[in-house]
């Protein structure tokens, strides 16, 4: 049956549309993915825009952390306004933000201006991704049809981050890096214009906006990674270093202390009170500090140990987006039949091998062997989790928090991420400044005039020096992130619980579980 074309007979903020469910599902997706693959997408362009703009090494770390703190510091927010203002009005506007801070960033000129778009870019995707995901529960009937839609958007969050790279590489190579960032903004004008058509406005709840929350969370965290970024190059006993972490510690405290008080919180406390969905967002942010973590590190190792060109390295991780789509395939199938715990259980012991394994690289690793192996037990795991976690955090949910939960779900990852990857990146310095010590000595008795001269330039030694220093370093930083991996894994074989009201919400027989 096809829908009646007379828009006037149509309901307030109803789609023009209607009856198109995979083309909504599809402009819920590409927004997703735009959102998750610009976390990594400008990884592998990294060297060319530091050569570009002229930025200094510690400047370029906040390419990427610009993003990513802005994005989980303001995800719940987001998730809030989508809830307050009407989902699919809120999605627009993330993408039409984040469109803009696409093409600003794209014609920098001065570093400040690209870290500034970048900001604007995590603002504008912690706009748009919590009610992306939020809006597929307003969308899609609960049972299997929810279930194929939850699939297909934690497949496409799951695989994005390795996506990213690869496009990122075909792009830097090909054309210029500003494209990783020009790349957006077609797409985002297509899903602007597209969304009204096929996507169903929400309904509109009252309520408050808890601007305190989110800017003490945001600074909280921002201040948490900056000192552990900032112990990695000047030690624990920096002034700065110190000062970051006093004030974090200041403002996280204030943050729990608002969010307690506060009436109508970006954090609602009662969403932790169900052992499932608390345990489901440690599960979230531990794997996501190890993931990120993962794929910064092996991307430095393909490119300047194995010397991969951008394309090279990018094609290298392309087996990584097929290992968690099947696994985010086979959680979707299964789900229902075996309940939540089974696969995260599976999944965290997966991701427990995979970086186990890595911590063993070392130079004369190959690509199969080294890094090929271990990131597919990796991603295997890891899709097998994004399904159960995605489903089990909104599981219950009333209609009008849906928002906040699939925002403090996203921010779990983002925030894991950007945290996991400075505290991998601190084990990393001490590492490797410790391995290039040892590796002096060699380096002062065997290297040429060219490289000594090359290193009193760069204070970088050169290979095979250089790789040992690297090598080491990496491994080292792994160790860290299966701490992480065991604390998910520990998490979902003791706090994760089974019922039969949660069997049956899965498979649709029944209303929402409760909480």
């Amino acid at each position: 049956m096809t829908t009646s074309p007379l828009i006037q007979h149509q309901k307030p903020g109803a789609a023009r549309r209607e009856g198109r469910p995979g083309i909504a599902l599809t402009v819920i997706a590409a927004c997703q993915l735009m959102v998750v693959l610009d976390a990594t997408i400008v990884n592998i362009a990294l060297p060319h825009i530091q050569d570009a703009l002229a930025f200094s090494t510690t400047d370029l770390t906040w390419v990427v952390s610009a993003y990513t703190l802005t994005f989980g510091g303001l995800l719940l927010l987001g998730g809030r306004a989508g809830d307050i203002l009407g989902r699919r009005r809120v999605f627009i506007t993330g993408i039409l933000l984040f469109t803009l801070a696409s093409l600003l960033g794209g014609f920098a000129q001065e570093p400040w201006q690209l870290l500034a778009a970048r900001a604007l870019q995590g603002a504008g995707g912690a706009i748009a991704s919590p009610t992306s995901l939020a809006l597929i529960t307003t969308t899609f009937a609960e049972g299997p049809e929810r279930n194929r839609a939850f699939g297909v958007f934690a497949a496409v969050s799951a695989g994005g981050g390795a996506v990213g790279l690869l496009a990122g590489g075909m792009l830097t190579e090909w054309l210029d890096w500003r494209w990783v960032l020009f790349v957006n903004v077609p797409i985002g004008i297509l899903i602007a214009v597209l969304a009204p058509r096929y996507i169903r406005e929400s309904e509109r709840h009252p309520g408050r906006f808890d601007i305190a929350g989110a800017l003490t969370s945001t600074a909280g965290m921002a201040s948490l990674v900056y000192g552990f970024i900032r112990a990695s190059e000047e030690g624990w006993r920096d002034g700065l270093t110190v000062g970051s972490f006093g004030a974090a510690a200041v403002l996280l405290l204030a943050f729990g202390f608002i969010e307690a008080r506060a009436k109508e919180p970006i954090t609602p406390l009662r969403m932790f009170a169900d052992r499932n969905r608390s345990g489901t967002y440690v599960i979230m942010l531990s794997l996501a500090a190890a993931m990120f973590g993962m794929f910064f590190f092996i991307v430095l190792f393909v490119q300047n140990v194995l010397q991969y060109s951008p394309i090279e390295a990018g094609l290298a991780f392309l087996p990584v987006t097929g290992a968690i789509v099947v696994g985010a395939g086979l959680s979707q199938r299964f789900l229902p039949v075996l309940g939540p715990k089974p696969f995260m259980a599976v999944g965290s012991t997966l991701v427990v091998i995979g970086l186990t394994w890595q911590t063993f690289i070392n130079p004369d690793s190959s690509y199969a062997g080294g890094v090929l192996g271990p990131m597919l037990v990796f991603a295997f795991g890891m899709g097998l989790n994004f399904v159960t976690l995605t489903l089990t955090a909104v599981s219950g949910v009333a209609q009008h928090e849906a928002g906040a939960a699939s925002g403090l779900l996203n921010a779990m990852q983002q925030v894991g991420g950007s945290l996991g990857l400075s505290i991998l990146t601190t084990v990393f310095g001490t590492a490797s400044r410790d391995e290039a010590e040892k590796q002096m000595p060699s380096f002062l008795a065997d290297g040429t005039a060219e490289q000594k001269a090359e290193f009193a330039k760069t204070h970088q030694l050169p290979a095979p020096w250089g790789h040992e220093v690297l090598a080491q370093g990496i491994s080292t930083a792994f160790i860290p992130a299966v701490a992480m991996a065991v604390l998910a894994l520990a998490t979902a074989v003791l706090v994760i619980k089974v019922r039969k009201s949660d069997l049956e919400a899965l498979s649709g027989t029944a209303g929402p579980a409760g909480g």
